[in-house]
């Protein structure tokens, strides 16, 4: 028996349940198949699956626009039909997904990948069609009082985004789909309550039963992967040992924690290759590899014996400790550890490390077979731990350091295989690096190594600008100009780079014992005061590399010798000569091999330090921009004048695949949003559109809801990340506030409805002014929550959040409700589909709008669209015609 419910007159609470439980379960399914792009290929497919699959929601307004009839006739089968349909599409579609070899580093290669990528695309999209069909049928249905439905759907989705967060906990992300599914199944048995539909309620409990059955079953009878990992993502590599062995696991928001053991996991980062001809014993067995998201791998270094310890001299983070003696050291980050035995073993009479990911320090404090391991390093009594970022700690203590050490923060990071993915790092950034210079004691060293092997050099120089800029910002301070004698720079080519600051500059001495053990290392000396460099060379090299990508016929090489210094010997009896023509000498020892980017960065160095580097930097081929908290990325290295150029010879870029696909992203995302947005338009046009007035307002009205909205959510999260250091966690807390409180402000709007000609004017302005006041003075704020225990940083974050947060939830469901009470229901749903659309777009324009202009820019783009609302919210209150008729009459 089903019961008939007025959806317009004070429906059940189950039916506002249903829609929260149901709307929230979209958001759970989201977060869901970003984490499985986690952690079985890159987030940025992600991000870019979930934001095509989202124009289901667009393509439901266009069709609903068209056949409004049907659906108003038809609602309750609709309704059921996508409620069934959308538990088995979240299970079958991901399942299936997992089965279409993708493989994101042969996207360019490979022509098959990019079908391969639309398959992902299309499977995915289907269920959110169908999520997207059930809230579109029950907006029509209950227009008239959209502010309480849209509270239901905002409320809802926050709060089981939420949820999901702690579903992280229980389970892997391999079976996270099953938290969507259950948030659907209670929102469906909820709506067949609400209808009376016992039948109803029995078809999806079976249906969400066969559901789950197939996720947990089918795999292993077909032999499927659940979830299956890229094989050129870091944990593959260490499954793939004959003798690899898992010996810890352990999912939470914080990542997907796995450590292998094997004896063919040789981490040791910037290892010198003289380690092996000097040592008399090398340790064996002497890594863990640990993998967070099946990245890494973050080394975990056994606790070494006496006699072994001299290993640590062969690696690059030693160089602080060959001039410090019994020094007190911070350690910015502890990752797996290598930093903070390195200093242990170097003499430290005390080592402070912090840790950012609580999931990290629960595997060291708690694992018996990590502890053993490693010797309890994080309960030595020399070892105090910091349990938040390393650059917030260095920032609001009072206490000082001999040595501060940033080592190779994020594992294999910078060099990973698939590419510069767009993400912040904040511990790298000019005012981090300000901060831990400032913390050093008069004579103290900060150490910062980082991975270089990208040829040409692109992360080093961002490296080299960037600390430069904070030496100069720290010396301003304190009345110092000259910062030339404050630095020593070594590097290994294709591996490690290290930069050495030092308090009050190095002397003499300290420079002969670093140069001494440079060359004891094999590593090339990049800077060091006093140090002379040939400019001469630097036209060249500018010149080589700008060609070996915008060239005509065959590329060149810059790492190659150059035609006119030959190689080939001299013919025998001949006189080998010099270039200027003069006899070379019989015992004269060979020339040292030319490297352009060991050349290029003693050259970077020169001009950095006499300040004509701007002028180098505008010529080198890659951007090489100084990291800010404002754009904190070692990414997005392609110039944005430079996009084009490069469109023909994609294959020489590989590594920027992220950054590019943000682009394509974007690209896609307008000629669908349009083609959605104008299709109802065209179709409808004679019969529908053309007897409503204010058109093209209501369309900018919606289309700067659509982008104002998710703009600044996707930019806040980037933000708040300052504060609570996990994209994840930083995404969760960001959709929980902003939904939920929007969701308030949705249903307080309903209120001032009569009165919106006035009150929603100065709606706007308030919005634009807390937004643009957050867009710069935000950051001081997330600063010092970052220092705080963790439950009250999430709680001042929501509270950050209340706001912008509240009021932006009075804009979309005043002019929906007005809509549907002028009775322009066509415009209804095409409104819905606007705004749905052009967020699809917002959300892709975020990370363009970040690396080109910075964070603030991004919340700033979010407060002007909603001023320019501001005007077009008029043309949705212009009644129909014959309505405007009768007034006058």
């Amino acid at each position: 028996m089903t019961v008939t419910v007025d959806l317009d007159h004070r429906p059940p609470l189950s039916f506002y349940l249903s829609v929260g439980l149901v709307a929230g379960s979209i958001i759970a399914l989201q977060i869901g198949i970003m984490r499985v792009f986690s952690v079985g290929s890159w987030a940025h497919f992600g991000s870019l699956v979930v934001s095509l699959a989202m124009f289901g929601f667009g393509l439901t307004s266009a069709v609903m626009c068209v056949g409004k009839g049907w659906f108003e006739r038809h609602w309750e089968g609709a309704v059921k039909g996508a409620l069934l349909a959308f538990g088995p599409l979240m299970v079958v579609c991901n399942l299936a997904a997992q089965q279409v070899p993708f493989n994101a580093i042969f996207l360019v290669s490979d022509p098959m990948q990019k079908w391969r990528l639309f398959a992902n695309f299309v499977l995915y999209f289907l269920p959110f069609l169908a999520g997207a069909l059930y809230l579109g049928v029950v907006f029509l249905k209950a227009q008239k009082t959209f502010n309480r439905v849209y509270f239901a759907d905002l409320v809802g989705s926050g709060l089981c985004g939420l949820s999901v967060l702690l579903a992280m906990y229980l389970f892997r992300p391999d079976d996270l789909v099953m938290a969507p599914l259950l948030l659907w199944l209670a929102g469906g048995i909820l709506w067949f309550v609400a209808l009376g539909d016992r039948r109803g309620i029995l078809a999806i409990v079976v249906v969400a039963v066969v559901s789950a059955a197939v996720h947990y079953v089918a795999p292993s009878a077909l032999g499927i992967p659940k979830l299956a990992v890229s094989d050129y993502k870091g944990v593959s590599y260490a499954r793939k040992f004959p003798d690899n062995q898992r010996t810890y696991e352990r999912a939470s928001p914080f990542g997907y924690l796995e450590v292998y053991s094997s004896s063919y996991l040789h981490f040791a980062p910037g290892l010198s290759d003289n380690a092996a001809f000097n040592l008399p014993k090398m340790p064996s067995n002497a890594y863990l590899g640990l993998y967070i998201d099946s990245e890494g791998p973050s080394g975990i270094i056994k606790d070494l014996p006496a006699d072994e310890t001299a290993y640590f001299r062969f690696l690059p983070m030693y160089y602080p400790y060959i001039l410090k003696q019994k020094p007190d050291t911070f350690v910015v980050q502890f990752g797996g550890g290598i930093s903070t035995a390195v200093a242990l073993k170097s003499g430290s009479e005390h080592v402070t490390v912090a840790e950012g990911n609580p999931a990290v320090l629960t595997a060291f404090r708690e694992d018996k077979g990590l502890r053993d391991f490693t010797g309890d390093v994080l309960n030595n009594p020399k070892v105090t731990v910091i349990d938040y970022d390393g650059r917030l700690y260095v920032a609001h203590t009072k206490n000082r350091y001999d040595i501060i050490d940033l080592s190779l923060a994020d594992s294999a990071g910078l060099s990973s295989p698939g590419g510069f993915s767009i993400v912040e790092k904040y511990s790298y950034t000019r005012e981090a690096m300000s901060a831990y210079m400032r913390a050093l004691k008069p004579g103290g060293i900060l150490s910062v190594t980082l991975w270089n092997k990208e040829e040409p050099p692109k992360s080093v120089l961002k490296l080299y600008a960037t600390m430069v800029a904070a030496a100069r910002d720290v010396a301003g301070s304190e009345g110092r100009a000259d910062i030339a004698k404050e630095f020593y720079v070594a590097s290994s080519y294709l591996s490690t780079a290290t930069v050495l600051y030092k308090r009050g500059g190095f002397t003499a001495e300290d420079i002969a014992k670093l140069n001494a053990h440079t060359k004891a290392m094999s590593f090339d000396e990049i800077y060091y005061p006093g140090i002379k460099v040939d400019t001469a060379d630097l036209p060249q090299i500018l010149q080589d590399y700008h060609d070996q990508f915008f060239f005509s016929g065959a590329p060149p090489d810059p790492t190659g010798p150059s035609e006119k210094e030959p190689n080939d010997k001299p013919p025998p009896g001949m006189t080998p000569t010099t270039s200027d023509g003069k006899e070379e000498a019989k015992d004269a020892a060979p020339p040292v091999p030319r490297v352009p980017a060991t050349v290029l960065g003693r050259l970077a160095w020169h001009y950095l330090l006499s300040d004509g580097w701007q002028k180098v930097a505008d010529e080198y081929v890659f951007d090489t921009r100084v990291l800010t908290n404002h754009q904190p990325y070692f990414a997005a290295y392609i110039k944005v004048k430079d996009l084009l150029k490069f469109t023909d010879r994609l294959e020489l870029v590989q590594d920027e695949w992220g950054y590019l696909l943000l682009w394509a992203t974007l690209g896609i995302a307008a000629v669908f949003a349009f083609t959605l947005v104008l299709f109802p338009v065209v179709f409808g046009w004679r019969t529908i559109f053309s007897r409503y007035p204010g058109k093209l307002g209501t369309m900018i009205y919606f289309l700067c809801l659509g982008l104002g909205y998710i703009i600044v959510e996707v930019g806040m999260i980037s933000h708040f990340i300052l504060a609570l250091s996990n994209a994840t966690v930083s995404a969760s807390v960001l959709i929980t506030g902003m939904l939920v409180f929007s969701g308030i402000g949705s249903f307080f709007s309903e209120r001032f409805l009569d009165r919106a000609r006035t009150v929603m004017p100065r709606i706007f302005l308030a919005i634009f002014a807390i937004l643009a006041l957050y867009a710069f003075t935000i950051d001081y704020a997330l600063d010092w929550i970052g220092t705080l225990p963790y439950a009250l940083r999430i709680v001042l974050c929501l509270l950050l959040l209340l706001p912008p947060a509240l009021l932006m939830g009075f804009p979309m469901p005043t002019a929906m409700t007005t809509l549907g009470r002028l009775g322009k229901d066509h415009m209804f749903l095409w409104a819905w589909g606007i705004n749905g659309c052009f967020s699809v777009i917002g959300a892709a324009l975020v990370p363009i709008v970040a690396t080109s202009f910075g964070l603030p820019a991004v919340v700033l783009v979010g407060a002007v669209a909603y001023l320019v609302a501001l005007p077009a919210f008029f043309s949705v209150l212009m009644p129909l015609q014959a309505e405007r008729r009768l007034a006058v009459a």
